[in-house]
């Protein structure tokens, strides 16, 4: 049997994205989604754990993501998780863990962004939010 690797996330966004554009002009936006989770401990008291998830997309949902998404932005993510590792500039080893997303929808909009959702909806219906990631991680500019 075939492994499994997905990954399904809504969260709200960290900072507003960041798009960078790879040697071949593939755009690939990152940013950073919180999950959080409550119950009540043994003492009654509410605990609350927030996990931080990177999330990185390519061609036209990333440029969707770069011009529509912002800081605070309640987003459904759907993707594989990948580790990768490289040497920063003193020559240590680095490893991250980060969400390749293949779909992305935002979830709810507050009443002055009304006229933006509109144009977001027209876009939604040009584009799609899914797509095949099949653009190399080492075309990747980070």
């Amino acid at each position: 049997m075939a492994g499994l690797n997905k990954v399904m996330l809504i969260g709200r966004l960290g900072a507003d994205p960041e798009v960078k554009y790879s040697p071949g002009g593939t755009a690939v936006t990152t940013f950073k989604i919180a999950t959080s989770e409550r119950w009540k401990g043994k003492d009654g008291n509410l605990q609350e754990r927030t996990e931080w998830h990177r999330i990185v997309t390519f061609g036209k949902t990333a440029e969707i993501c770069g011009e529509y998404l912002v800081k605070g932005k309640q987003i459904y993510i759907e993707g594989r998780l990948q580790t990768r590792s490289w040497e920063d500039k003193d020559g240590n080893k680095r490893w991250t863990t980060e969400i390749i997303a293949n779909t992305m929808q935002m979830l709810g909009s507050p009443p002055n962004e009304q006229a933006k959702g509109q144009a977001i909806g027209q876009a939604i219906e040009e584009v799609g939010f899914s797509q095949d990631n099949n653009t190399p991680i080492d075309d990747v500019p980070f």
